[in-house]
């Protein structure tokens, strides 16, 4: 027993140590999340949506919901309408996809310095049963670990973990699994690949 109240305490500790590490970033995401932060939580997320869907417009045209936006979780919601159903009145897969790529990404976006850029790399999605009649969220989580490595690695990538939430089931089993693999890079690197310029990596990142 005492052996593994030390091992508790030790992981309690390591787990402090990187949260403590974790440094804030400052990027158009948190400057947005720092001036609504003591807002009401339904306006909040209102102003979340409408602006977030600017900056991305196709997103934006999806009628997608911020519910939750923070460092280390963001909940992205739909709600069933004509307009993203298929033909059996559930919400379309290209929707769901889009619901967990929005998630996935804004959650990477958020920790990410100002002077990167992510891009999506690759993704899975398998459907294991048909998704109720009703609202579906996609739940993205980063773990304290995962910020530090992002904030801390130049260009690189990461698997992005996401839940899909149908909200009118009651069944234990998921409907739909995704892993979305993000990718980001140095700006001035995708800069320079625009213009066809091979870019040379400061020696600090080398």
């Amino acid at each position: 027993m005492s052996e593994s109240k030390d091992k508790l305490s030790q992981d309690l500790t390591s787990n402090d140590a990187v949260q403590d590490t974790v440094p804030p970033i400052r990027n158009q995401f948190t400057r947005l999340l720092a001036l609504t932060k003591y807002l009401p939580a339904k306006v909040r997320s209102s102003i979340l949506s409408k602006t977030f869907g600017k900056m991305v417009p196709y997103v934006g045209t999806t009628g997608l919901h911020y519910e939750t936006v923070t460092a280390s979780e963001v909940i992205v919601s739909l709600n069933n309408r004509k307009a993203v159903q298929n033909h059996i009145g559930s919400i379309h897969a290209v929707a769901v996809t889009l619901l967990a790529e929005t998630a996935t990404g804004f959650v990477l976006g958020i920790n990410l310095p100002a002077d990167r850029v992510l891009l999506i790399k690759s993704y899975s999605v398998h459907f294991y049963r048909p998704l109720k009649q009703g609202q579906v969220a996609a739940v993205a989580s980063l773990s304290e670990a995962q910020r530090l490595e992002i904030i801390n690695t130049p260009k690189g990538e990461m698997v992005i973990p996401c839940v899909i939430d149908d909200r009118e089931s009651d069944s234990e089993r998921d409907p739909i699994t995704v892993e979305m693999t993000w990718a980001w890079i140095p700006k001035a690197e995708l800069a320079a690949r625009r213009q066809g310029i091979a870019h040379q990596p400061d020696a600090a990142s080398s």
